[in-house]
């Protein structure tokens, strides 16, 4: 029995009575099914696609779940696991170390920075999507996918979990791709259940070789002359990258100048996606000079050598020729910049005091 303190309060208890209440509800319940009945047949009929696929199914045409309802009017994060749109992973970006050997293509394989030579990676992903109840929260059951597995019938490849493990080789380095070049292979990173899968990104890091410099598609050498070599000729062997033997010799009656370039076709890189062309190959000669030569050998060249040009020394100044050390020029030529300034602001200094001097 209901005890009421009031004339609003008496009329209250007199209308909520548990048999006007169950009224009331059924009325509440009626109501909400209407609604939602309205808005669907709404959403059919304003979207084009929608009302195709419901004039080509009928009712049985897949719907939406009437949570989803409310949440196109409050807002929120409740939306429906059915109608999540799928992620994409983040794309796996391994920075590559080859050689130059390896970007000539005279190595046939190398150990992969992201497996560690492996050939497999292995990924396992907590399955985290939540259930919308009238209490937002995980599902312990089935861990938010909305779907359970029989303990008694799992698969036998990935024992429930989604993931199987998988062993691949990828092809990663082709014959003349670059320094910093990115190679991409789409949706080879680990699956994850529910999610696009991403890339895997190879960054190529050309290392340092101890013999040869790229510059795009070629190669450079240096190679020294001794001083014999470049005025009677010369003839070397170089050991190319990919180990062959290069025979190097110079024409009859050829004399090679200090710091002189000479090249060989073909012999350079070979050029990305065209692998049947090659850059060249561009040899840096340098001769390495005597630092002295004995009287009997000065008056060997002269009777080879062409003779000095003649000059009339008459009324000329006789001077001294010094070695030259860059380093030593340097520390001098900061040493003169330094006395320079400090005389500079002695004597604005002591132009000032005698002003000072006169104003009193």
């Amino acid at each position: 029995m209901m005890v009421c303190g009031s004339g609003f309060w008496f009329v209250s208890c007199l209308f909520f009575t548990p048999e006007n209440l169950a009224a009331v509800n059924v009325i509440t319940g009626w109501v909400i099914m209407s609604f939602k009945e309205l808005t669907e047949a709404y959403e059919v009929l304003s979207d084009p696609e929608k009302r195709e696929i419901y004039d080509q199914y009928g009712e049985d045409a897949p719907k939406k779940d009437p949570f989803e309802i409310f949440h196109s009017f409050f807002g929120g994060g409740g939306g429906s696991s059915r109608d999540h749109r799928q992620r994409r992973g983040e794309d796996v970006i391994h920075p590559l170390k080859v050689s130059l050997e390896d970007l000539k293509g005279s190595k046939s394989s190398m150990k992969c920075a992201g497996c560690q030579g492996s050939g497999m990676k292995v990924s396992i992903r907590y399955l985290g999507l939540t259930m919308i109840q009238q209490m937002q929260h995980p599902c312990n059951e089935c861990k938010g996918t909305g779907e359970t597995i029989n303990d008694k019938d799992p698969c036998p490849q990935c024992k429930g979990d989604k993931v199987v493990k998988e062993k691949k080789v990828l092809e990663v380095v082709e014959k003349g791709m670059q320094n910093g070049q990115r190679i991409i292979f789409p949706e080879e990173a680990d699956a994850v259940p529910d999610m696009i899968t991403a890339d895997i990104v190879f960054v190529l890091q050309q290392e340092v070789h101890p013999k040869f410099k790229r510059k795009g598609d070629d190669i450079f050498v240096e190679h020294p002359l001794t001083l014999t070599e470049a005025f009677c000729g010369f003839q070397f062997i170089i050991t190319h990258l990919d180990n062959r033997q290069l025979l190097i010799q110079s024409q009859p009656g050829e004399v090679v100048k200090r710091d002189q370039f000479k090249k060989i076709n073909d012999e350079g890189m070979p050029i990305y996606q065209r692998p049947f062309l090659r850059g060249k190959l561009y040899i840096h000669f340098t001769v390495d000079f005597r630092e002295s030569l004995t009287p009997e050998q000065f008056k060997a060249l002269e009777a080879v050598l062409p003779p000095r040009p003649s000059i009339e020394l008459d009324e000329c100044e006789e001077t001294t020729l010094h070695d030259v050390n860059n380093e030593e020029e340097m520390r001098w030529k900061q040493r003169q910049a330094q006395e320079a300034y400090h005389e500079d602001e002695d004597m604005h200094g002591g132009g000032a005091q005698r002003l000072q001097c006169a104003q009193q």
